[in-house]
């Protein structure tokens, strides 16, 4: 006889509770661990404080009787080969299926930042760089791929997209963000969870809340910041990502909050999430984050205390293993209730609760790495790839003869590989593999590029230099960039500024190429370099993706989602900043960025022609539409990144001078034009008072059409009427841009 639980026909919610009412404490208990197999000694430590309380994780063979919540990483551990990977992972979940009495299996997880975090999976642009595309749709196409590739071999959520705005870029996980704005980083974002969640896969939003915002840029480390702060600059990308993309997990954050960490947050994970966003998901932990409660916060007194103190808060599941979480330990029921309901419904949802649910075969063969995904990893690289400067006209390189290319990053791989990618995640720690999918280096690259061209090593003979200088990834300290790896100055790391200042006295025209996980102070050489371009760990096919763009064969687009700075200290840079942020007589340091937000050169030229307001005076409660027209003047195709600023002169507190309230991509052939229509709405000039509310209050505005935070074309004045008018999570988020 098929039980409620059973019905396909009934919603999941109350399949779920007729499951819950069944379930002993235990099984209820159980549904909130997980197990990570391959790691139970401290030998696989791969993250400080892994081996906290490793005598109390609980292992596959004493949860089965009572079932087991998720699977931690099957793929993602150790290199495993795609096909034997997911007959292994059908075979466990059979296992796990057999030894509890409803046959419920896991919930299979996995790391995919950069695409499927498995050996010869293939490996995308870092977030950094889909940032740069400002390219949201590209951004859901590529996810949807991502996510597609997990689902065939049997995972079922991804712990991805991190939407933590950068605030300090020495921080090493700057890397793995998407910029230091808002509406950028909320939107790109919003364009992964879309993506991963229409493969089927249960989006996971990191890391909730202001993990970005630690004091000095360090990792762990407590977050300074005010309400308001955290109200309109770090929430608003989680909201929007829960709201407009269906996200249906989210992790919590590592920092603590004025002394409260983000594991025992009330007020973020009850009260704003659930009851004023209504997200009805599952919030997984951070790896350790349960421990850390006690061991780092000191907030709790046992292990079993840190369980009760992050299920209190809203935390449904203990990742990566259950080493507080323990069937033992008695839990108070209404919060283990309420905590397994939301994670049996998630699995309802997922359809791990029907009765004729099978685990994936796992006896196809199994290509993680095909041609389409490949196609997607270089479109977004090559859209990714940052022209900072041209000031000589050298790019693009068309008649070079002898070209000296140096440069410690020259020709290695790892300055292609942010630290979530395989080969540097895992695939460091077994040298004996291959890489697991082919990533040429730019040397490769450029050498494919230019056939005719002499490539030699010293700058002194040759009529061009290309300085290869960046990043190496890693985690904790195994690299410059990436997870632990932070940063004391923006000085460039092992030494390169050096070779750079080496480069430069030849007097050798020298283009300088950047590839890395941040953005470093450049000003040293702003006024010696023939041309910088800068990419951001750009994935398998950055490669090629870096050398098309210096050659010609790939017209520029890319835009900086995050300001490069002139001088190494002065941080944090001054966009979003309000006035007393910014370069003042007051003080000697002067933090203005040697490239702004935004950003960006082309090969060609672009002409925008005056913008038309349809009412530049409208209601709070209303909005207005503006068309302009860009042209192609140039003699080669290209695209312009269209963006739009808000500029609100007074406040009731202090504003940023500007922020980006919307964009568009504007390709267009030699000589053609298009028009861009936008549509914005009052509430993008809503912001948090000092009161606490958020509100769009009447008077004067300005919109700024532009080509970066700081290259304005054209100024719209408008004027909001009518009352204050106090708005939610309703409001309107964004600006539809369209081109016509």
């Amino acid at each position: 006889m098929v039980q409620p639980w059973q019905d396909t026909t009934l919603p999941a919610p109350l399949r779920a509770a007729d499951l819950l009412a069944r379930m002993t404490t235990e099984e209820k208990t159980a549904q909130l661990s997980s197990v990570w197999l391959g790691t139970e000694g401290e030998s696989a430590e791969v993250a400080p404080g892994q081996h906290v309380y490793a005598n109390r994780s609980a292992h596959l063979e004493g949860l089965l009787p009572h079932g087991i919540g998720q699977l931690t990483r099957p793929f993602g551990t150790v290199p495993v080969d795609p096909a034997e990977g997911a007959a292994r992972l059908a075979e466990l979940q059979r296992t796990v299926r057999a030894g509890n009495r409803f046959e419920l299996p896991a919930l299979a997880h996995e790391e995919c930042l950069t695409g499927f975090t498995a050996w010869q999976a293939t490996v995308f642009p870092t977030p950094l760089a889909w940032g740069a595309t400002f390219d949201p749709e590209l951004v859901t196409e590529m996810a949807e791929a991502i996510g597609t590739s997990m689902r065939t071999v049997g995972i079922h959520q991804g712990l991805a997209p991190v939407l933590d705005v950068v605030r300090d870029p020495r921080w090493g996980r700057t890397e793995e963000a998407i910029g230091e704005d808002p509406y950028l980083v909320g939107t790109i974002g919003t364009a992964y969870v879309r993506g991963l969640e229409a493969a089927g896969i249960v989006a996971t939003l990191k890391h909730f809340a202001a993990y970005s915002a630690s004091r000095a840029a360090r990792n762990h480390a407590p977050a300074s910041i005010g309400p308001r702060e955290l109200a309109d600059v770090i929430l608003p990308p989680f909201e929007m990502a829960i709201r407009d993309g269906g996200a249906r997990s989210v992790m919590p954050s590592y920092n603590d909050i004025d002394g409260v960490p983000g594991h025992a947050h009330t007020e973020l994970l009850t009260r704003l999430l659930r009851e004023e966003w209504g997200f009805g998901g599952t919030v997984v932990s951070d790896y350790f984050a349960f421990s850390f409660l006690e061991s780092n916060h000191r907030v709790a007194a046992s292990p079993a205390d840190a369980a009760r103190i992050g299920l209190a808060a809203g935390v449904d599941v203990e990742l990566p293993a259950a080493r507080c979480i323990d069937i033992a330990d008695r839990l108070p029921e209404e919060l283990l209730d309420r905590a397994a309901l939301r994670v049996l419904t998630q699995k309802c949802e997922l359809g791990l609760l029907d009765p004729d649910w099978e685990p994936t075969a796992g006896d196809t063969p199994v290509d993680l790495d095909p041609p389409h995904m490949r196609e997607l990893a270089r479109q977004v690289a090559e859209e990714s790839v940052v022209v900072l400067a041209n000031d000589s006209g050298v790019l693009p390189l068309t008649d070079v003869t002898r070209v000296a290319l140096v440069g410690p990053l020259a020709d290695e791989q790892a300055a292609m590989l942010g630290c979530y990618t395989f080969p540097r995640h895992v695939g460091v720690h077994h040298p004996e593999l291959p890489a697991g999918v082919e990533v040429p280096t730019l040397a490769e690259a450029l050498r494919a590029e230019l056939p005719g061209a002499e490539f030699i090593d010293d700058p002194a003979e040759a009529d061009l230099c290309l300085a290869v200088v960046g990043d190496r990834s890693g985690l904790f300290g195994r690299g410059s960039s990436g997870e632990g790896c932070d940063a004391e100055d923006l000085e460039l790391p092992y030494g390169q500024g050096d070779l750079l200042d080496a480069v430069f006295d030849t007097g050798t025209p020298t283009v300088v190429v950047v590839l890395s996980g941040r953005p470093y102070a450049l000003g040293r050489w702003a006024d010696r370099a023939a041309a910088v371009v800068q990419a951001f760990f750009p994935g398998q096919e950055g490669g090629g993706a870096v050398a098309g763009v210096l050659t010609g064969r790939v017209e520029p687009s890319g835009r900086l989602p995050v300001g490069v700075p002139r001088e190494r200290g002065g941080l944090p840079a001054p966009y979003l900043a309000p006035p007393l942020g910014r370069h003042n007589g007051a003080s000697t340091v002067d933090p203005t960025p040697l490239y702004p937000f935004g950003h960006g050169l082309s090969y060609t030229s672009f002409e925008w022609g005056a913008p038309q307001c349809e009412s530049p005076e409208f209601p709070t409660d209303g909005e207005t539409a503006l068309r302009l027209t860009v042209r192609n003047t140039g003699d080669r195709a290209g695209t312009e990144v269209v963006q739009l600023y808000l500029h609100d002169p007074v406040g009731t507190v202090a504003l940023p001078d500007v922020r980006l309230v919307g964009y568009a991509r504007v390709p267009l052939d030699a000589g053609a034009s298009a028009e861009v229509h936008l549509t914005f709405p009052a509430d993008l000039a809503a912001y948090t008072g000092a009161d606490g509310r958020r509100a769009v209050e009447p008077g004067a505005l300005e919109l700024r059409i532009a080509a970066s935070a700081e290259r304005v074309h054209h100024t719209v004045p408008l004027t909001l009427t009518g009352p204050v008018r106090q708005v939610g999570h309703e409001r309107r988020m964004r600006c539809e841009m369209r081109v016509k």
